[in-house]
């Protein structure tokens, strides 16, 4: 099999060669994930969902092209869309449910051929984007060109995890080809041993080299104690002792979250196993093959670390998975770099040997021969991923890495047979819920260490954190709760009682929402960015919040609050949160007896196009709650779109008058009135600013 481009260098070069560079890295990873889903038998097939807890393979064929016209767009790099519907409906492709709760919401899905045709466009445009943006080099965050890479990675990713749904999907619906046959090397499996590893200390810090991720920034220096490492993946023959002594069966291997998810799926060997007529199969990623017992297994993570405590308590001796720090000692103890991505023929990386894993003990590392310290199968880690000091959220791709902050998902490290780019690089962070499959499996260690894991059990983000206290915090200088007099003015200008459905646009952190609860039956509540709906939902599942506000200078101090103090307890299950788009909302967002949008409409790129729109969404007799300080900014509108703040003809052009002729003739203004709020930057610093509310009511 023809191997995918390495990563590449962005940080020298001559400006016409890196653009044909980028240009051919663009092309492998497009072409290669198209091809992948040419396995696909018919078109029923994508519409296939092989794992409950992800959409169906149809969507992420759109959504890797739909991500590279939403990020341009959101920077401004272009200006138009190529398809709206297929763009709403395939911008969201975070799969973070948990085992227990499954997603049972239909999507009518595009055609395949639309799919494939929207493809084609999104391929030629960034082409020409390509050959066209302005770069200069070393390209950094906020060049265009970073947008480009970050697309071109972010298909990547989803080429990795498609495969993983392929492997899921029943054979009925693939047609093995050549291009992605499995590799033909097995045997007998090696025996595993462990070998001592010194103590290094490891520095965690991204060269620059080439493109990353937000969390691989920042930068953190551990000093990690000797330990013992297994010199070999955990191979099928070696995890079958684990099956034939009851392991799945014995829950006191298996931990609480283990047990739980053991319950739940009655699993009683990898999900990639199967026995047929008494003998064990092994699926590659098109059909079922005779078991490649020297292959490396793939598990999730419960998986794995209940095979260590198996291990632990078979062998007396304190084996557990590695840390993230830990397995970075290996990389260097093997002597490899963390900011190059290895050659082809030094592991089973970049689809260069097959698309499936190889014998454990093919690709060997350093003078003891470790086997796959890079490659063949990702390797979980006993670490949960959190931010390194220093981390700032790229501001493009808010939601890639902050939601994964939670404890939930560990690191796996290493990359597959599969993974290529970013992927490929030992410094890479990437992460999943730990009952999740990927082409993963484990080593273990032999390790008295202890593994110093600190979490952000409070919000630290300084943006998040001002909204928090803004919507649910102290009041300031006499000025009421700025959500929560919203909505009173609302109820104070119209009968509440005949509301049944609401629509909170621009909900930031979920204040208004709450308080439209009280007086609604069902709250659609919609915000762009994901990391506002993320503090909003963790309100509805534990009704509390830390978060640090800033004193003065570096000085904090962790404030708390608790939704039932607020009297807003019993008002969390008629809200559904969720991230969209106000310019682009999906078509099920209809039939409203109101629509607040506070403090939204001089900070959308395309203001009077969603007054259109919103327009149709409200019934007969419904109202549109309106706030703003009207402070246009072409950092958010060009300003060819903003509705007031400029002169026509020599004439001021006011906000409020072309508001009034926008929703003109269908709706009649009922009552204005100034709501000043306050947002508190630091102790001694605050911002003081006058909103206007419009309440608008709809024609009968």
């Amino acid at each position: 099999m023809q191997g995918l481009t390495l990563t590449p260098r962005i940080d020298f070069g001559n400006i016409d060669d890196k653009r044909r560079e980028i240009k051919v890295h663009f092309l492998s990873s497009f072409e290669k994930f198209e091809s992948l889903h040419r396995l696909l038998a018919s078109d029923d097939a994508f519409y296939q969902q092989p794992e409950p807890l992800r959409h169906p393979l149809i969507f992420y064929l759109g959504h890797t092209a739909v991500f590279y016209i939403n990020k341009l767009k959101i920077n401004k790099i272009i200006n138009e869309s190529i398809d709206e519907s297929i763009e709403s409906m395939m911008a969201i492709g975070v799969d973070e449910m948990s085992w227990d709760d499954l997603n049972q919401q239909n999507y009518e899905w595009p055609a395949v051929s639309a799919i494939f045709n929207y493809r084609q466009k999104v391929k030629m445009l960034i082409l020409s984007l390509i050959d066209t943006l302005p770069m200069k080099l070393p390209i950094q965050w906020e060049d265009p060109f970073w947008i480009i890479l970050m697309g071109i990675e972010h298909e990547r990713i989803h080429l990795e995890t498609s495969s993983v749904l392929l492997r899921q999907t029943e054979e009925q619906y693939i047609i093995p080809n050549q291009i992605w046959q499995p590799g033909t090397q097995t045997g007998p499996a090696p025996n595993n041993q462990l070998i001592h590893v010194p103590e290094y200390t490891i520095i965690q810090k991204k060269s620059g080299k080439t493109y990353g991720w937000d969390n691989e920034y920042g930068e953190l220096i551990t000093d990690v104690k000797a330990f013992k490492a297994s010199q070999f993946l955990v191979s099928n023959q070696e995890y079958l002792s684990f099956i034939e002594d009851g392991g799945y069966q014995d829950k006191q291997w298996w931990g609480e979250e283990g047990s739980a998810w053991l319950a739940f799926t009655k699993v009683k060997w990898p999900t990639f196993w199967r026995k047929n007529n008494n003998q064990w199969q092994y699926r590659a990623l098109t059909h079922w093959i005779k078991m490649p017992w020297s292959w490396p297994v793939d598990v999730n993570y419960l998986e794995a670390k209940a095979f260590c405590n198996w291990l632990a308590a078979r062998t007396k001796k304190s084996i557990r998975l590695p840390s993230e720090t830990e397995w970075l000692a290996l990389v260097k103890h093997v002597g490899l770099a963390t900011d190059e991505p290895p050659h082809h023929s030094q592991a089973n990386l970049h689809l260069a040997h097959g698309a499936s894993a190889c014998p454990v003990n093919h690709f060997l590392f350093g003078k003891e021969s470790f086997g796959d310290v890079l490659g063949n199968n990702w390797q979980w880690t006993e670490t949960a991923i959190d931010s390194l000091p220093g981390f700032q959220i790229h501001p493009a791709y808010d939601d890639f890495s902050v939601p994964t902050f939670d404890g939930q998902h560990n690191l796996i490290k290493g990359g597959s047979w599969i993974s290529t780019g970013n992927e490929a690089l030992p410094e890479s962070r990437y992460a999943f819920r730990r009952h999740f499959f990927q082409h993963a499996g484990f080593r273990y260690v032999e390790s008295e260490n202890d593994i110093n894991q600190h979490f952000n059990t409070y919000e630290t983000d300084e943006l998040i954190s001002q909204y928090l206290e803004f919507h649910y915090g102290a009041e300031y200088f006499a000025v009421p709760n700025f959500p929560k007099a919203c909505i009173d003015a609302i109820v104070q200008n119209i009968d509440s009682t005949s509301l049944s459905k609401v629509l909170d646009l621009g909900c930031a952190v979920g204040r208004s929402s709450f308080e439209l609860a009280r007086i609604a039956k069902q709250v659609d509540a919609v915000d762009f960015s994901t990391r506002f709906i993320r503090n909003a939902i963790n309100l509805v599942n534990h009704g509390k919040v830390k978060y640090m506000i800033t004193i003065e200078g570096d000085i904090n101090e962790v404030k708390q609050f608790n939704l039932d103090e607020l009297e807003l307890g019993n008002q969390v299950y008629n809200i559904n949160f969720s991230q969209g788009d106000a310019c682009n909302l999906k078509e099920k967002y209809h039939g409203y007896d109101l629509v607040f949008a506070g403090n939204l409409i001089d900070r959308l790129y395309q203001p009077a196009a969603f007054l259109e729109d919103i327009k149709k969404r409200i019934v007969a007799g419904g109202y549109l709650a309106l706030t703003s300080p009207y402070t246009w900014l072409e950092e958010f509108t060009d300003k060819a779109n903003w509705l007031g703040g400029y002169k026509e003809n020599g004439e001021n052009v006011s906000t409020i008058d072309r508001l009034a002729q926008i929703l003109a003739p269908e709706f009649d203004c009922i009552t204005m009135q100034n709501i000043p709020f306050v947002i508190r930057e630091t102790a001694r610093k605050h911002q003081y600013t006058v909103a206007e509310f419009s309440l608008w009511k709809k024609n009968s």
